[in-house]
């Protein structure tokens, strides 16, 4: 079992990094992203600009940084290798959109979506962070092949996990800029459904009683 005081000593380092990354997006939306220093966000958020550079290596980290990668991988390695292998990871894209959403939508949305409205302007909006979010979808993209367990050694296997992986994450950014346009009035699990029905066809979503 994890040690108590190390399992705190997590959530505390969780719990500071939301607080710092809130601040940041506030001041970042507020005042503008060049206009704001690190150490702008430091003082916001009650800390040291150590401490902020802790937890957010750079100054675009302080927008990128999110747990959708994580979400995504998980959704990924629970699921059925014997499904095809884009609607696998079309329903792990859709799942983890609702885990970070919750569902609401237009006035009703959540305090998270609004974050998560406020980041997805940001970067669509900011020349650094357009560039920055580059690299981060490619990581994605890697991490979404290695927990679909292909055999990387197969340059076939590996070319045909990537492919897949990238058209699905293009068709979900389609999705979160129409959703940023549209200020969350519709639901991003079902604009991301749409999106991958329109590239890959019906049967990509899964429509059962479980979906």
């Amino acid at each position: 079992m994890p040690d108590q005081h190390s399992t705190l000593r997590v959530q505390r380092r969780a719990e500071t990094q939301r607080t710092i990354q809130a601040h940041a997006v506030r001041l970042f939306t507020d005042s503008g992203y060049d206009a704001t220093t690190v150490t702008d966000v430091a003082e916001a958020a009650g800390v040291s600009p150590m401490t902020v550079y802790r937890h957010f290596p750079t100054k675009e980290d302080l927008v990128l940084v999110d747990q959708h990668g994580r979400l995504v991988a998980e959704q990924i390695a629970a699921s059925s290798a014997t499904q095809p292998l884009v609607r696998r990871i079309g329903s792990a894209l859709i799942d983890a959109a609702a885990t970070l959403t919750r569902g609401g939508h237009g006035d009703d949305l959540t305090a998270n979506e609004q974050f998560l409205l406020a980041r997805l302007r940001l970067m669509i909006s900011t020349p650094a962070l357009r560039a920055k979010h580059l690299d981060n979808h490619y990581a994605l993209q890697q991490a979404i092949v290695d927990a679909l367990g292909a055999d990387t050694t197969d340059p076939d296997t590996a070319f045909h996990a990537q492919a897949a992986v990238g058209a699905c994450l293009a068709a979900m950014h389609t999705a979160l800029v129409r959703w940023a346009e549209d200020d969350g009035q519709t639901e991003l699990p079902n604009l991301i459904a749409k999106a991958l029905t329109a590239a890959f066809g019906d049967d990509v979503v899964d429509t059962g009683p479980d979906a």
